[in-house]
Formats: structure tokens, C-alpha cells, sequence
């Protein structure tokens, strides 16, 4: 099988590619079809109080992963026999950092929030509430296990147990016509109801976290290696997330507004997830034995990524408005100018997600870091710049320009230029023309 565009794509590859993503697709689906109903009953206020809540929460508890979840299955491959060590470590790492944050972030916004909490409706416990989500997602280190074995089908079946019966619980709330405050526990259970799942998985598949055992020392190892990662995913965390944050400044609807926007720019960013964690054991190995192969399998692989997310760009670049007016009606008015600029960052998302793996492979762990960091601030600039004039269209630009620096920051790395160059390659379609001009 031949994609049209990608040359030298074969079949056996796309399959790979591929193989859990209708199944991830049927979760994400139903979770983002649920996420309607819900944005149509809360309206674009209550909706907006929720999505500030989620994006604060979510930025700092981007330091509750520890940047571990690649290394895990890194370690994993290089040491199988170091399995138990490696996954109890990881876990008792990540579930103490996390249950230390929950506090914090509630301490942090009770310091500096200046939005009045409505009667009845909390942002302080709605803010706890998600906290703990967090704390739960620690035993994602399970799924970090099963990706190393090429064996993510297990955690796709328990993902989407959890979607659908989180999505029952959500659709009960809405029938019930409960506030905010609920909805936040539906979320927490949603990663609670996770958590069990991939342990009962784990015990399934014949394996016990009984043996799982700490090491100081592989801690020690652990945190030094992914030290510049956990910086990595707070500043990815603010540039994805920050824009949330500041509107709050312009008001809650308008959060809401802009979420309902991102939400469904944001909803199939789980592809170039599933795509890249399936072949990075591949790309690992053909690094050790076959550089040319190597080379081959990353620009195949940003082809394909340009060839999945520009077509979508273009399309509802031209829907947006349609789009929003079909689910909302006029509920969400002027959300269709902010999906229609927001989609494009889906492309620099994808490439970025994927260009990421190769900087772990190489080890420039701290180059990971400098372009996310770098992406975040200038994020933080223009929303500084560009909310206060022109609200949600303006955090829409100003996440797409952020974007577009991030993931072209190995350009101006010389030991990453040639990567860069590759991305820019497959996002102007060179390997497509190339084919053409060769006929």
C-alpha cells in the first residue's frame, strides 16, 4: 500500500502505525462528543470556569509525570531484566511529587486569584477536586510498560472502559442539571477509574505490582536524565494551556468560548500520540544497527504526519464557523474565528511530537527543554499582547505562532539543523513534488 505523497511507504508500516488507532478513536470520539453536551448545558460562563480550572491545574501538574513516561520505556528496553525496579520506582516518584501538588496548587490560586468565586460553584474545590486527578494518572507507568512491549492494545481497551462509563456518569450529571463542582469529580473519577483499570491489566497479563521494588539509586538516575523533560512538560503545559489561563483576565465566557474552540482543534491531537509511542521502539533499535534506516524511518514518519494534518487544516479553516454553528447553534459565538486559525497548530503539534522522540533518542534532553521553553515565553508575550486587543481570536494566533517556534527551534541548533530542515521538507510537501517532477 502506497500513500500518496510519501515515498517508500509501505503497507506493513502504515498497519503498525495504525493498529490501535481505531479503537483510540472510538474513545476520543465519544469523549469529544460527550465534551459537547456538556459545553451546550454549562453555557459559555460555567464552561469557561471549568476549562480555567482544568488548564491551571493541568500546567502545574505537568511536573507530576517527571518527564518519565519515555524514559520508562527507554530503560525498560534496554533493561528488561530491571523491569519491577524501573516501574515500582517510577510510580513511588511520581505518586508522591503528585499528592505534594495537590496542596500547592490550591495554595497557589487561593495567593493569587483575583476572579470571585460564584455561590455554589467553587473554583477553589473545583481546583482540588482536579488535582487529584493527577495524583491517579501516576500509574500511567503501566501504560509506559506496555508501550515498551509493543503491547498498547491492553491500555486502548481499558482507556476506552473508562470513557464510556465516564461518559454515562457525565451525561447523568447533565440530565441532573448539577453545577460545575460535579463535572470536576466526573474528571477525577475518569483518572481514578484509569488507574484501576491498567492495574487490573497489569495483574491479567500475568505480573504483579507486589514486585515491584524502589531504588534510590535508579531514582537518582531517573530524575538527573529527566530533569530537563519535567521543565519541558511545564513549559509545554503553558504554551498549550496559558492562553486559558490569561482570559480569564476578559472573562469567563470568553474562556469558555476559546475552549470550545481549542477543544475541537485539540481533539484528534491523540493521533500523532498513538503513531510516534508505537514506533519509538523501532526507531530506538534502528538508531543502534541501522543509521541510514534511522534517517528514513523519521522523515517517513513527518511525511506522514503532514499528510494527516494539513488536509484537516485547510478543511475547517474554511468550516470553523459552520462547524461551531451546527454543535452551538449561537451559544458560542465567534468560537468559528478561533477554530479556523487554532486548527493550524494541529501541523506543528504533530511534528513536534515526533521531532520530540528523536531529541530523546540523541539525548539532547536539554534542546527538548530550550525549545519548549523558548515557545512558552513567546506564548506568554503575544497573549500578553494580543488578549487584551483582540481576546480569544487573539490567543488563537498567539498558540499558533508558539507553536511554529517550537518546533522549528532545531533549525537554528546546528547539531539539529539537518532534522529541521527534514520537518520543513515534509510540511512543504517535498517529497510529493519530488515525486511529481520525477514523472
Amino acid at each position: 500500500m502506497k500513500l500518496p505523497g510519501i515515498k517508500g511507504f509501505d503497507e506493513e508500516a502504515f498497519n503498525k502505525y495504525f493498529k490501535n488507532t481505531g479503537w483510540l478513536m472510538f474513545g476520543k470520539i465519544l469523549s469529544m462528543v460527550v465534551g459537547f453536551v456538556i459545553a451546550g448545558y454549562l453555557g459559555a460562563s460555567s464552561f469557561g470556569d471549568l476549562s480555567f480550572a482544568s488548564a491551571f491545574t493541568m500546567i502545574i501538574a505537568a511536573v507530576a509525570a517527571l518527564g518519565l513516561d519515555s524514559f520508562i520505556i527507554r530503560e525498560i528496553i534496554n533493561e528488561p531484566a530491571k523491569k519491577d525496579e524501573i516501574l515500582g520506582t517510577a510510580l513511588l516518584l511520581r505518586l508522591v511529587v503528585s499528592l505534594l501538588l495537590i496542596p500547592l496548587t490550591v495554595g497557589i490560586y487561593m495567593i493569587f486569584h483575583r476572579y470571585a468565586d460564584q455561590p455554589g460553584n467553587s473554583l477553589t474545590w473545583v481546583i482540588m477536586i482536579l488535582s487529584t486527578a493527577y495524583f491517579f494518572k501516576s500509574f500511567n507507568v503501566i501504560d509506559s510498560y506496555f508501550q515498551s512491549q509493543v503491547a498498547s492494545k491492553y491500555v486502548v481497551k481499558v482507556q476506552n472502559v473508562s470513557v464510556i462509563l465516564s461518559a454515562l456518569i457525565k451525561i447523568l450529571l447533565v440530565s441532573l442539571q448539577l453545577p460545575v463542582i460535579w463535572f470536576a469529580s466526573a474528571l477525577s473519577f475518569e483518572s481514578l477509574s484509569l488507574a484501576l483499570g491498567l492495574v487490573f491489566m497489569y495483574h491479567k497479563r500475568g505480573f504483579s505490582l507486589l514486585s515491584w521494588t524502589f531504588s534510590r539509586s535508579r531514582a537518582m538516575m531517573l530524575l538527573k536524565q529527566s530533569f530537563p523533560l519535567i521543565l519541558s512538560a511545564v513549559m509545554v503545559s503553558i504554551y498549550m494551556k496559558i492562553d486559558a489561563v490569561m482570559l480569564k483576565e476578559v472573562g469567563s465566557a470568553e474562556v469558555g468560548i476559546y475552549s470550545v474552540a481549542a477543544n475541537i482543534s485539540e481533539a484528534w491531537y491523540f493521533i500523532p500520540v498513538a503513531i510516534v509511542t508505537s514506533v519509538f521502539p523501532a526507531i530506538i533499535h534502528a538508531r543502534k544497527t541501522d543509521p541510514e534506516r534511522y534517517t528514513k524511518r523519521l522523515k517517513n514518519l513527518y511525511d506522514l504526519l503532514v499528510f494527516i494534518s494539513l488536509p484537516v487544516a485547510v478543511l475547517i479553516s474554511f468550516l470553523g464557523t459552520d462547524i461551531i454553528n451546527l454543535i452551538y447553534k449561537d451559544a458560542y459565538d465567534g468560537a468559528g474565528q478561533m477554530l479556523s486559525i487554532h486548527i493550524w497548530s494541529g501541523i506543528f503539534v504533530f511534528l513536534g511530537s515526533a521531532s520530540s522522540q528523536y531529541l530523546l533518542a540523541e539525548g539532547y534532553t536539554m534542546i527538548s527543554f530550550q525549545r519548549t521553553a523558548f515557545g512558552a515565553v513567546a506564548n506568554i508575550v503575544l497573549n500578553l499582547w494580543l488578549i487584551p486587543k483582540y481576546g480569544g481570536v487573539g490567543a488563537s494566533v498567539a498558540t499558533l505562532i508558539a507553536c511554529i517556534i517550537s518546533t522549528f527551534y532545531l533549525l537554528f541548533i546546528p547539531k539539529t539543523q539537518k532534522q529541521g530542515v527534514m520537518m520543513l521538507k515534509s510540511l512543504f510537501l517535498f517529497t510529493a513534488f519530488q515525486k511529481i517532477f520525477k514523472r
